[in-house]
């Protein structure tokens, strides 16, 4: 009887300790998964705003409020110039007044402003019109969290608010590791930021702009984020760090 007790005190034991190694060799991966690291750098503070951008998509674009383009009629200064797609969807044109611009294409808004412009002021008018700002921009949040997507933008936006689009991070993510990467001055860069001590006040909460990559780290998206990394030219991402 005391033998059988003895061993399974030992086997109790033993089982302690192995739950105990099992317990302690979690929390170790888990601390490890959500610490800092990494081969990009944090909060840099040369990691501006992204360089002003053509818009390559812009015979796709359908303008809408807030949009900016840019009409040239030739040899007709008067009616060139910036306009801004109002409140109302219109933009205002010298003599013609007001014209529908949103819903509509530049192609669209092209062929429009040249069928009023030669009915009434000029004699087959050429018209060019190009998106200089389009007010709806997006942007890309991956990795781990709920729901990776491409996101449409409309003004400000930080980057604590660009994740919760994305429904947050999920249950398997670094909080401590994300990285944000950006064209700047002709090259793509990264810089990377702690989601943690920015909802704590401790660090600042940066912007975020159209056309950013936004990567949330994480065990399970440890390689699908390392593929993130190694596609960019590693040379245009890195040489600055």
């Amino acid at each position: 009887m005391l033998r059988a007790f003895i061993d399974r005190s030992r086997s109790s034991a033993q089982c302690v300790s192995a739950l105990a190694l099992i317990a302690l060799s979690t929390g170790v991966i888990s601390g490890c998964a959500g610490k800092r690291g990494g081969p990009v750098p944090y909060n840099r503070a040369d990691f501006v705003a992204p360089d002003l951008r053509e818009i390559k998509s812009s015979a796709a674009h359908r303008l809408r409020p807030g949009d900016v383009v840019t009409i040239t009629v030739f040899q007709a200064d008067s009616f060139s110039g910036d306009r801004t797609v109002d409140a109302t969807g219109r933009i205002q044109m010298p003599l013609i007044g007001a014209v529908d611009a949103e819903g509509k294409t530049s192609p669209e808004l092209q062929a429009i402003l040249t069928a009023k412009l030669a009915s009434s002021y000029l004699r087959a008018p050429s018209v060019q019109v190009v998106i200089k700002e389009a007010k709806s921009e997006k942007v890309t949040v991956d990795g781990s969290v709920l729901q990776p997507g491409i996101y449409e933008i409309e003004g400000d936006m930080t980057l604590l608010q660009a994740v919760a689009l994305a429904r947050g991070p999920n249950p398997d993510a670094n909080p401590k590791r994300v990285v944000i990467f950006r064209t700047i001055k002709g090259e793509r860069q990264a810089a990377a930021f702690d989601l943690t001590t920015i909802r704590t006040g401790l660090e600042p909460d940066p912007s975020v702009y159209g056309d950013d990559i936004i990567v949330v780290d994480g065990s399970a998206t440890r390689q699908q984020f390392r593929d993130v990394i190694s596609s960019l030219p590693l040379l245009s991402v890195f040489t600055r760090f």
